[in-house]
């Protein structure tokens, strides 16, 4: 229910999503294959953590965003400085890190 939430903020921003990835192999082969602009990506993804999914994308240099329930000092030292949001969330508060993700792009494509 909370992915449908989040995929119809992006929708409101124009976006075309790539996705949703339910279980960390399916976001692992997306974020190695797919033609990904910007990743928001739920800390724990059924029962995985999803930093892996994270290491490709900052490899391939596709800014994130992390979403979690959990406390930011739970992030790994390496993942301390992206942005992330503290759910739950307000849409202002989404809309304004990903307004800030996209640096004033738009048509971009958001694995969620």
């Amino acid at each position: 229910m909370i992915s449908m939430l989040i995929e119809d903020m992006v929708l409101d921003f124009g976006c075309e999503i790539v996705g949703p990835a339910a279980r960390l192999d399916h976001a692992l082969t997306l974020a190695l294959q797919g033609d990904i602009d910007i990743g928001l990506l739920d800390i724990n993804v059924d029962g995985s953590v999803v930093f892996p999914v994270a290491d490709v994308l900052r490899f391939r240099g596709i800014p994130f965003i992390f979403s979690t329930g959990y406390d930011f000092r739970s992030l790994p030292e390496r993942f301390r400085d992206c942005p992330a949001l503290s759910k739950p969330f307000s849409y202002d508060t989404f809309a304004e890190t990903l307004r800030s993700a996209f640096a004033g792009n738009s048509g971009l494509r958001a694995l969620a």
